[in-house]
This record gives structure tokens, C-alpha cells and sequence, in this order.
């Protein structure tokens, strides 16, 4: 008899083999889709048990399917392509690269918002083989499911249509991020470690906190009204958007509803009975329910709610980011809901909590639907005529109804990120529209309609396909005073009429191809912006010009007539000027002029005398000589960097008394100006980068005049040592870098500058560690690459420190006290010193050492690491590389760790420098995502 059940279930199966160890016997193998089930029942082990209770389901036509027992505890060494496929396995994927693996989640897990690990115990976890032609709908009928879900990188959870396919989703994905093999493809997405970045579950995950959110509801013992009059009854409770609602418990929502307006009213606390609310609306006519709940986490999860919801000022629902398929029915009984937020959901047309049955909302004024996937236009929107303000940005949409114009009290429509290509005329008919965004669409040109929209005053068009800009097609639309151009590919703004533009205020023409400019026709332009685009000549008009930018261009010639006198902020930086025009030193209002990457070879005498100039970016030019100054001068901010000069002029900083940021960088500086033709000094200068110039120790006299400075960069320059007292009167100090120069030591009178938190002298001649560690502020210290020996540390370390650099200091040798102190410091950098056995020394030396670089970075971050690995491979190779974290401290340190034996494995795999780097940043990418991993790397540390 067990022998007919068991034949029956082979027959039934259409191909099934049942877990033999996972390695059951096959039939024939034929295209189509096989699943290896994660459960924890026996028939793991082999032998002939492992019978499931009921026969499964035949497979779609054209899919054979294998049920494999396989457990998974998080770790990653369970989870491998060998553990979890048998021989026959592996050999029907290496069959086609077309093959592969999805991992399909349960939904027993609660999904809590941020991204979702690999490493995170599933207890239901099943593996489907299948092809990259297998539908959702054959794999949902392969399990008797409703659907199939998908999530990216934790975020919203959305389902899947039933003609997409699972694998080849997963395939366009990793060929996205940058894996172009077939078969690595196929590797990485049989790997379920890729969960972490994008995850199907065979049911919608549950979100406890979100359904708070979006729902309450109960049967609790209700009493209404503050007198004793009213008895205690059971009542289902229900708190949804603005309202409380309570309803009879029999007849629910078709009977008798009491609704309670909670915006603006009151949610406290009924002492005299446990777990007891008193919910009361706003204004005069106030009325009130006490609702006394079962537990304690009942009530601290109703009234956590509630008081949001009671402290709002308007009748706003946020129901944003919740990947909902329609809302609550519920939220339709508050009549008072003014503002629905249903921004990135998936919200249906149908269903009674679809678009369809939105003109419930009888008081509706603001409604969000954007990133909702709609992919047509919701004309049930258009029966809501209390709107004034609708959002549809980034649905797909390709047309918009003619129905749109029933909207009379719409004042805001957003249509961004969509297939717009043009507009009904109907919209005309919005008489109140001040505010319609039309960008990132594909309209080939400005839309006709927007003549007849005269109270829309902005023009918003980035994005779009707009090749060529009429100017004299402006004069039908006075109304409109600013307009968006941005990324159109613009090749021509033509001017056919010799009319002035009046009304046009801002111009906006960034990232296009435009190659010459006349805008001479808009006499009141206030602000233009035209950067990176290919201009080679700029003609405008100055009579109301404010702000010009227009870097990153070919300009060797800018022409504004007549002088702008209004004109306040001009960056002309990136281009190629090899003069500044005469009209910018008659610009009396000039306050910021940024020059820099152009091709100056001398600045005017008279731009360093503008009353009104405050910051002058002249970096990266040929400039040889800096003008003698005259008069005094209000400049706060200079930036003279990489350019040609030997010398400042003499009485510079006597005449520049607000200049506090000076950068000159990179030039042949062989000494500096004093900081006074007195003995007494005015400077208020604070920040000086003197970095790569041919300065020596006598420039540190002239450096005690500005006793303002809190940052001081001399570093790469010719300075033997730094006087002691000269460094003393510094007080202020709070960053100094000193480093490449031929320094022997630095001043034990660096402890007179309490507030110094960052002092860099690595790459000189240092023998003695420097006397900061006793300085409260105290940060980061680089000592590096010098020729330390030993330090003479304090009874403790500050516990402001967080970066130590001591490698490079081959002489240097620390005790284990000496390490137990450091043991708090975030980064410590040391030389490692293994010990060396005969075969090391007869083997092959090291080719390759480093150095180090200098930038101006934030210096309050400090999330930064260096790869520096001077053999590699076989010795003959070596790694370098920089890790930015920006304010993430933990990454840069976790690539530092692992990034070179990622590099070594997929060297491996191929020798094409594009290929094995770019899967190296892939593969590591993808790896810190685990907990395991964190740990791993923190026991480092």
C-alpha cells in the first residue's frame, strides 16, 4: 500500500523528486523552474524518508520542479552554491547561463524600515531554479500563491505582475550595477547573500509599526461623555487618519457610527482606571469617549498615535512610503481630511480603497499620489473638486485627460518625471493655476496652453527635449518671470524681434549645448544661470543683472552692456579667459568673483579696490604678480592657489585688515609680507594655506603677527624647524600642518596652543613625539613616515583623540602599556613588524613604497581610510587606495579591511583591470551588509 501512495505522488508530482539528500533521482531534464524548499523536517540526512504529507502540485506546462530539504542559520558558509545544490544541480545550471536561482521569502519576519541583511535568520526561505522566461504567475501557480512581492534595498515593497519574470529581473539588475559576464551573473544572483539589495517574498511582509500608522481598530469597553450618566459598553474601536470612530460591535460599519474629529482636540490619560483614554474633539461643541483597553501595550500604542494626531494644526493624513495597494476604507468616514499624503505607495484605481472612490473625501484641498506606478492618468481625481493642489509626479503617465479641467480650484499640479509630451487645452480652463511643474517629460517644445495660464508666473521645464528656445514666443506669456531649461540639450536661444523681453527675471539654462548666448533682449534679467554648456561668447544685457553664472564653459570673451551695476555674484571659474573685461572693476556691487581655472596672466589694479568685494577666487590661473594695493581693501576671502607667483606685495596685509582666509598654495612663494608696517598689528586673518612654496624657518617670524590664526598650513615648503617662541604666541591655534619639510622637531611650546586639535608633520626628520597629548582638544595627530623611537606618553591619553598615525617610523618600538593607553583611539596606525624567518629573507623585495598626498578635506569628519598594501600577489604588485566615508565612520574602516582579499579572489576569476576592479567594488559593496562581517571586522580594532 506505502508503495501505491508513493508511485501515486511521483505521478502526481509531473517530475517531482523528493529529498534524497537533495539529490533525488532526475528525469530528463527540460526547461523550466525547480524549487529547493528551506525546511526544517528531516530527509536532510538521505536514506528513503523524507515523504511529504501531501502530493504537490502539478507544475505549469514546460516546468519541472525539484523539492530539496536544505536548513539556513544565518551564517554564510551554509548558504553556499556547492551546499545548496546537489551535482545534477549545478550541472542543469551550468546548462544555460539563462539558468539561475530565486530566493523567495516568506512573510513570517516583521519588516522593519532600512535595508534588509542576507544574514538575518528566515525561517522561510525557499529556492526556486528556474529560467529567465519564468513568469510570476507560473511561480506563484507552482506554490498556490496569491502573488509575488518585491523589495529593493529595503525599501518599498511592491507586487510583481504576473507576465514579469523574477530571474531576469534579478539578472537586469546585477548587469545594471556593473556584472556584464553571463555567468557571473548567473553566480552572483544564485547567491542569497544579494538579498540584501533586492528580495522577493511569496506574501506581503508585515510592518507592525506602519500598520499602527495607518490603522487601529479593537473591541474595548466605551464610555461616552464626562458625566457618570452614560454606563460602560463594549464598542469596536477604530482609529483611522484624523478620527476616532466607534461603532457597535454587532453590526460594525452598517450600523450606527459615532465619528470624532481629533485634530486640534485632547488625548489624556483616566487615572482612575488602568489603561484608560479620554479622546475629545476640538472647539466649543466638544465631545467626548473614555476607552478603557485590555493591556498596557494597547494603550501605549493608541495613545502614542493619538497624540500625533491630536497635535496636528491641519487635517493631514501621512500615509507616505507605506507600499500600499489601496488605503484603509475606514479613512473615508473623516470628513474633515483637508491633506492626504500617499506619496510612494502603489495605490490602485480600483478596490474600495482605490482611486476611484476618492471623491468620497468631500473636503479634500491637497492630494499627493506621487511615485505610485499608476501609469495612466487617475481621471477620478477630476471629480474632486475641492483640490487645489495635486501631485502626480514620476507615475508613467503619458497623457493627461481632457477632464483635468474640472479642477477650477486647482492652484499647484505637479507633473515631473513622467511621459508628458504634450497638454489638452482644457487645462486653460484652470483660471487659479499659479504653480504647474512640467519637468523631466519629454515635451519637444514649451506647451501652447501655458499662454492661457496667466497666473502661472514659473516655467519649470528641466529635463525635457527642448532643442531650440524662441525668445519672441515669451512675449505671449508676460506673466511668466522665471523659466527652467535645465537638461534639454538645447542647441540655440534665438531672438527674431528686436521687442524687449520684460517680463523675464530668472533664465535657467544649465547642462545644455548651447555654444553662444545673446540675451541682450531681456533688459530686467536678474539672474542667469548657463553652466556647464559649450559657450564660447556670452552677450547680455546689465541693466538689472544681479547674479551671473556661467562656469565651465569655453568663454574667452563675456560682453554685458551697459555696466552692471546691480551685479553682486559672477562665477566665470573654468573657461578661458585670459583677461577679466573692464566692466567687472566698474561693478560697484560686486561681492563674489570666482575667476579661478581660467587663463589669467595679471588681475587689474582696480578689482582689488572694489568697496564692495568680499571674496575673490583667482585659483588655478598664470598670475605672476599680485598688484600694489592703494588703499585698503574690505576682501575677507583670496584664493591665489596654483598659480605663478614669487611674491606678495609688500605692505599686502596692512592694507587688507578683513581678510580672514588667504590660500596660496602651490606657488614660489620665498617669504611672506609682515603682518604690519608697525609694531602693533591688525590682522583678524584666521585661516592661511601656505602649503608647496619655497619657504624657510624666517617666514615663521612674520607669521606671529596674525595671532587671529586658527588654521596654519606650511606644509611641503623648505623649513628646517620652527622657532619655539614664535609658535608660543599662537594661541588661538586650532590646526597645523607642517609636513614634508626637513624638521627635526616640533616646539615643546606647541602646548601653549590649548585649542589645537589637529597637528600633521608627517614626512619630515621628527625623532621626538611631539607635547600634545597633555592638550584638552585634542583630535588627530599624524607623526608619520619620520623617525621616531620611543614616546614619552602622560599617566593617561585624552579621550578626544581619535586618530593616532604613527606608521612609517621604522625605528619606533611601543610596549604593551604604551598600546593599553591607546587602546580607546578610533583610528591607530602602525607598522607591522612580523617576524623575519630565513625563507622571507632570502625571498623578493618590496618594490613599491608610498608616500602621502595632501587635501583640504573637513577636517571635523575625519571618516576617511587608507588601502596601502606594498606587496601584493606575488610582490611584484601593489594596492593603494582611499576611502570616503563622508560622515560614515564605519565603512571607509570596513573596506580598509577587506577590500585587498576581495581584489585577490576575483583576480582570480579575470585579468582585465576593468573587470576584476569593478566586481571588487561590487563584491564589497555587498558584503557590508553583514552583521557577521561588522563584528568580524570590529574584533580588529
Amino acid at each position: 500500500m506505502k508503495d501505491e501512495e508513493k508511485s501515486a505522488e511521483r505521478k502526481s508530482g509531473a517530475g517531482v523528486v523528493e529529498g534524497r539528500s537533495g539529490t533525488g533521482t532526475w528525469t530528463s531534464p527540460s526547461p523550466g523552474l525547480q524549487e529547493a524548499a528551506a525546511s526544517r523536517g528531516g530527509g536532510a540526512g538521505g536514506g528513503g524518508g523524507g515523504r511529504s504529507s501531501a502530493a504537490p502540485a502539478p507544475a505549469p506546462a514546460g516546468i519541472r520542479v525539484l523539492k530539496r530539504n536544505m536548513k539556513r542559520n544565518g551564517s554564510r558558509a551554509c548558504v553556499t552554491r556547492k551546499s545548496r545544490f546537489g551535482s545534477r544541480e549545478r550541472d542543469w545550471l551550468k546548462g544555460d547561463a539563462q539558468r539561475g536561482c530565486v530566493c523567495l521569502y516568506g512573510a513570517t519576519e516583521v519588516v522593519t524600515p532600512g535595508p534588509q541583511t542576507s544574514s538575518t535568520t528566515q525561517p522561510d526561505l525557499r529556492l526556486v531554479l528556474c529560467s529567465t522566461s519564468t513568469t510570476a504567475e507560473e511561480l506563484c501557480a507552482q506554490r498556490h500563491g496569491q502573488g509575488l512581492y518585491l523589495q529593493l534595498h529595503g525599501d518599498l515593497i511592491r507586487r510583481l505582475d504576473s507576465s514579469e519574470r523574477p530571474l531576469q529581473m534579478v539578472y537586469d539588475y546585477l548587469t545594471t550595477m556593473g556584472y556584464d559576464d553571463p555567468v557571473r551573473v548567473q553566480h552572483e544572483a544564485a547567491n542569497s547573500d544579494l538579498s540584501c539589495m533586492i528580495r522577493f517574498y511569496t506574501e506581503r511582509p508585515a510592518n507592525t509599526d506602519q500598520q499602527d500608522r495607518t490603522l487601529l481598530k479593537g473591541v474595548f469597553n466605551v464610555r461616552k461623555g464626562k458625566t457618570q450618566l452614560h454606563k460602560w459598553a463594549e464598542r469596536q474601536v477604530i482609529l483611522c487618519g484624523t478620527c476616532l470612530i466607534v461603532a457597535s460591535v454587532k453590526d460594525s460599519l452598517t450600523g450606527k457610527m459615532h465619528i470624532l474629529p481629533l485634530v486640534g482636540g485632547k488625548v489624556e490619560e483616566m487615572k482612575r482606571r488602568q489603561h484608560c483614554l479620554m479622546f475629545s474633539s476640538a472647539g466649543p461643541q466638544a465631545h467626548t469617549y473614555y476607552v478603557n483597553f485590555d493591556t498596557l501595550a494597547e494603550y501605549q500604542r493608541w495613545h502614542r498615535q493619538a497624540s500625533k494626531v491630536v497635535s496636528q494644526t491641519i487635517s493631514l493624513v501621512d500615509l507616505s512610503c507605506y507600499s500600499l495597494e489601496e488605503v484603509p476604507e475606514y479613512l473615508f468616514y473623516g470628513q474633515d481630511v483637508t491633506h492626504l499624503n500617499l506619496r510612494h505607495n502603489f495605490i490602485s484605481l480600483e478596490g474600495p480603497g482605490g482611486l476611484c472612490n476618492f471623491n468620497r473625501f468631500t473636503q479634500l484641498k491637497s492630494l499627493n499620489l506621487s511615485h505610485n506606478r499608476l501609469g495612466v492618468f487617475p481621471e477620478a481625481v477630476c471629480e474632486i473638486p475641492t483640490l487645489s493642489e495635486l501631485n502626480l509626479s514620476c507615475n508613467g503617465l503619458g497623457s493627461v485627460p481632457a477632464r483635468i479641467g474640472n479642477l477650477q480650484s486647482l492652484q499647484t499640479l505637479s507633473l515631473d518625471g513622467n511621459h508628458l509630451s504634450s497638454l489638452p487645452d482644457e487645462l486653460g480652463d484652470l483660471v487659479q493655476l499659479c504653480s504647474l511643474g512640467l519637468s523631466f517629460n519629454t515635451f519637444p517644445h514649451i506647451p501652447a496652453v501655458l499662454e492661457r495660464l496667466s497666473a502661472v508666473d514659473r516655467l519649470l521645464m528641466a529635463g525635457n527635449r527642448v532643442e531650440a528656445l524662441e525668445l519672441c514666443s515669451l512675449l505671449r506669456m508676460s506673466h511668466v518671470k522665471n523659466i527652467d531649461l535645465r537638461l534639454n540639450g538645447l542647441r540655440s536661444v534665438r531672438s527674431e524681434t528686436l521687442e524687449p523681453i520684460k517680463q523675464l527675471i530668472q533664465l535657467d539654462l544649465r547642462d545644455n549645448r548651447l555654444t553662444e548666448l545673446n540675451l541682450c533682449a531681456t533688459c530686467n534679467l536678474d539672474t542667469l544661470h548657463c553652466e556647464r554648456n559649450q559657450l564660447e561668447a556670452l552677450t547680455l544685457s546689465g541693466f538689472t543683472l544681479r547674479s551671473l553664472y556661467a562656469n565651465n564653459n569655453r568663454l574667452s570673451t563675456i560682453s554685458i552692456y551697459p555696466v552692471p551695476n546691480q551685479l553682486t555674484h559672477m562665477d566665470v571659474s573654468w573657461n578661458v579667459l585670459e583677461c577679466l573685461p573692464d566692466w567687472v572693476c566698474d561693478s560697484r556691487k560686486l561681492e563674489v568673483l570666482d575667476v579661478s581655472h581660467n587663463l589669467l596672466l595679471e588681475l587689474p589694479a582696480r578689482l582689488l579696490s572694489g568697496l564692495s568685494l568680499r571674496k575673490l577666487l583667482v585659483g588655478s590661473n598664470a598670475l605672476q604678480c599680485v598688484p600694489d594695493l592703494l588703499d585698503h581693501i574690505p576682501l575677507e576671502t583670496l584664493d591665489l592657489q596654483h598659480n605663478k607667483l614669487t611674491e606678495l606685495p609688500e605692505n599686502f596685509f596692512s592694507k587688507a585688515l578683513n581678510l580672514k582666509y588667504l590660500n596660496i598654495s602651490a606657488n614660489a612663494l620665498e617669504t611672506i609680507p609682515p603682518s604690519s608696517q608697525t609694531e602693533e598689528s591688525l590682522s583678524t586673518l584666521q585661516e592661511l594655506y601656505l602649503t608647496g612654496n619655497n619657504l624657510n624657518e624666517n617666514c615663521a617670524a612674520l607669521l606671529v603677527g596674525h595671532q587671529n590664526l586658527r588654521v596654519l598650513h606650511v606644509a611641503y615648503n623648505q623649513l628646517l624647524s620652527f622657532p619655539a617662541s614664535k609658535l608660543s604666541k599662537l594661541e588661538l591655534l586650532e590646526e597645523l600642518n607642517v609636513s614634508g619639510n626637513k624638521m627635526k622637531t616640533v616646539p615643546s611650546t606647541v602646548s601653549s596652543c590649548k585649542r589645537l586639535h589637529t597637528l600633521i608633520s608627517h614626512s619630515n626628520h621628527i625623532s621626538v613625539f611631539p607635547e600634545v597629548l597633555n592638550l584638552p582638544e585634542i583630535k588627530l595627530v599624524d607623526v608619520s613616515c619620520n623617525e621616531l623611537t620611543e614616546i614619552l606618553l602622560p599617566d593617561s591619553v585624552p579621550a578626544t583623540l581619535q586618530e593616532l598615525d604613527l606608521s612609517g617610523n621604522s625605528s619606533l618600538m611601543l610596549e604593551h602599556k604604551t598600546l593599553n593607553l591607546f587602546s580607546h583611539i578610533t583610528t591607530l596606525k602602525l607598522d607591522q613588524k612580523p617576524s623575519l624567518t630565513a625563507a622571507d629573507s632570502q625571498g623578493p623585495c618590496v618594490l613599491w613604497d608610498h608616500g602621502y598626498a595632501e587635501m583640504s578635506g573637513q577636517r571635523n569628519k575625519l571618516c576617511v581610510s587608507v588601502l596601502a598594501m606594498d606587496r601584493f600577489g606575488d610582490s611584484v604588485e601593489a594596492v593603494y587606495g582611499i576611502f570616503d566615508g563622508d560622515r560614515n565612520e564605519e565603512v571607509p574602516r570596513l573596506l580598509q579591511c577587506t577590500m585587498g582579499d576581495v581584489l585577490a579572489e576575483e583576480l582570480q576569476h579575470s585579468s582585465v583591470d576593468s573587470v576584476y576592479m569593478c566586481n571588487t567594488f561590487l563584491t564589497s559593496h555587498r558584503d557590508i551588509g553583514y552583521p557577521q562581517l561588522h563584528r568580524s571586522v570590529r574584533e580588529l580594532f
